[in-house]
């Protein structure tokens, strides 16, 4: 198990090492970058075998911006490995990362690697009021349901639970186009999307909107977010039996407290006329600079959620995660993280794995 993890991370310093130096922008309109990680996960869990696993997962981006109203963006994924994602037996994933057999054949487009493709036209009518639309092959992931301290997998929290809220069913990497106003402190995010199947093979249509208001005080600066979503009538309910649609309702805060520590909340609520595996979540946690220690560029993360179980087996679902995040240099960081999950399902008779995931993580930006 050391060994293969050892494997895992020097196989990422090495290949992204030469990678490195052709990272840059070729010119004022055309720049290149990506994100290359490696990560290794044990797991120690009751009513499941312990065991480890690894994944490396590798995104490359382009952009392109004639002038400052036109951008055209392309984004690719590759991966090597599904890591635990597939092999434990809790029903969240303890890595969010994109990994092998999510890259392929996505959505049922059989279309693989292709990530997002679109074009942005923004209008500029002042210095602090911009109105943008884009349209393509989008991630809703990119408007919607972010958060300062626990939105991004490669960098942040590893596990699904404290990424995004799980119960949101945000698509991802599908035809569709968004907007962003935004007039100063205060913004409006819309995404419409059409997604090639769901887990039932059926085509369906998504809508989001998220509004938010960012405010700096003499304590730090923080965002506040409220996002409403739902899909049409294209997932089965409980018994199998009529197809209804999904709606949510999301909180989503982030808050600086002086210059060592940040806050975050996330709580949000799902309807259940279709067959859902929560209902409700509410998570949170503190991120800690690394200022304390004269680290600056480091932070440690400690976030918990709770997901109450929705109309199918699961009464709830609980995690806590923290982790040290140490960085390098201006391309590398490295993270150790430990994660405890638990599920209880309603029918005792049924397996309620409880356990510790450790983990490391390398991570290269470019």
């Amino acid at each position: 198990m050391k060994h293969l993890a050892m494997k895992v991370l020097l196989a990422t310093l090495v290949v992204f090492l030469p990678l490195s130096s052709w990272a840059y922008e070729i010119n004022d309109k055309l720049s290149i970058g990506g994100i290359l990680a490696g990560a290794y996960q044990y797991q120690a869990v009751d009513d499941d075998e312990d065991k480890g696993r690894g994944a490396v997962p590798f995104q490359a981006e382009i952009s392109f911006t004639p002038d400052e109203n036109n951008e055209f963006f392309a984004k690719f994924g590759f991966a090597a490995g599904n890591g635990l994602n597939d092999q434990t037996g809790f029903n969240l994933a303890p890595w969010a990362a994109d990994q092998e057999d999510d890259l392929k054949d996505i959505n049922g487009r059989n279309r693989d690697y292709l990530l997002t493709a679109w074009y942005k036209y923004t209008f500029h009518f002042s210095e602090e009021h911009t109105l943008d639309f884009t349209g393509g092959i989008i991630d809703a992931t990119d408007y919607l349901d972010e958060n300062a301290y626990a939105n991004d997998e490669f960098t942040q929290f590893m596990n699904e639970a404290l990424v995004n809220g799980p119960h949101v069913f945000l698509p991802s990497y599908d035809i569709g186009g968004a907007f962003e106003w935004k007039i100063s402190n205060f913004n409006v995010r819309g995404v419409i999307m059409n997604v090639g199947e769901n887990d039932e093979g059926s085509s369906y249509h998504f809508y989001g909107v998220q509004v938010g208001y960012t405010l700096s005080t003499s304590l730090g600066e923080g965002t506040y977010r409220v996002i409403v979503d739902r899909t049409s009538k294209q997932f089965l309910d409980r018994e199998g039996e009529d197809k209804k649609n999904l709606m949510a309702v999301v909180l989503s805060f982030d808050q600086q407290l002086g210059d060592t520590i940040g806050v975050w909340l996330r709580f949000g609520w799902q309807d259940d006329k279709a067959a859902v595996d929560y209902d409700a979540i509410y998570s949170g946690g503190i991120n800690i600079s690394g200022n304390l220690w004269k680290r600056e560029n480091d932070n440690i993360g400690l976030g918990y959620a709770y997901l109450n179980g929705g109309n199918l087996d699961i009464d709830q679902t609980q995690v806590f995660e923290g982790y040290y995040r140490l960085v390098l240099n201006d391309y590398l960081a490295v993270t150790a993280d430990v994660q405890y999950m638990k599920d209880d399902y309603k029918d005792s008779a049924d397996s309620e794995p409880k356990g510790v995931i450790l983990g490391l993580r390398a991570t290269a930006e470019f």
